[in-house]
């Protein structure tokens, strides 16, 4: 399920929106007394998020950073999380409007996107839920 969502110019580079991103992520309920769990206990990434800025923005948020290095690591390895990433983008691509941005104004796409997100979750919890 998506957790959380930020919008950026194509040009801009994935890594470069991740702090943004793990801030993006709402307050969760487990259903115990306290504070709501804010973040997730580690990140999976890829190999385009290898930058020791990366890992700091991760530890600085108490979250474990599980980012493949380059040159060292195999991508195969991150097999087993990846495909949780790339379903979550082909549900997405499921939104004709996402896949191609007509709108101009941000707000609106960012909108739309979140329209997208929501219905997703909605549809996990009708799965699991029933």
């Amino acid at each position: 399920m998506p957790l959380g969502l930020t919008l950026s110019g194509a040009n801009c580079n994935d890594s470069r929106m991740l702090a943004a991103t793990l801030d993006a992520i709402p307050g969760v309920r487990t259903g115990r007394r306290g504070r709501p769990r804010r973040r997730p206990d580690k990140v999976h990434a890829d190999k385009g998020y290898d930058h020791r800025r990366c890992r700091c923005e991760c530890r600085a948020r108490s979250i474990t950073p599980r980012i493949a290095r380059r040159g060292i690591e195999s991508s195969e390895r991150l097999g087993r999380y990846r495909w949780i990433v790339e379903r979550t983008l082909a549900w997405l691509a499921r939104f004709h409007r996402l896949t191609i941005r007509y709108e101009r104004r941000a707000d609106l796409h960012l909108a739309l996107t979140t329209l997208a997100c929501a219905l997703i979750c909605q549809a996990q919890a009708k799965r699991f839920c029933p």
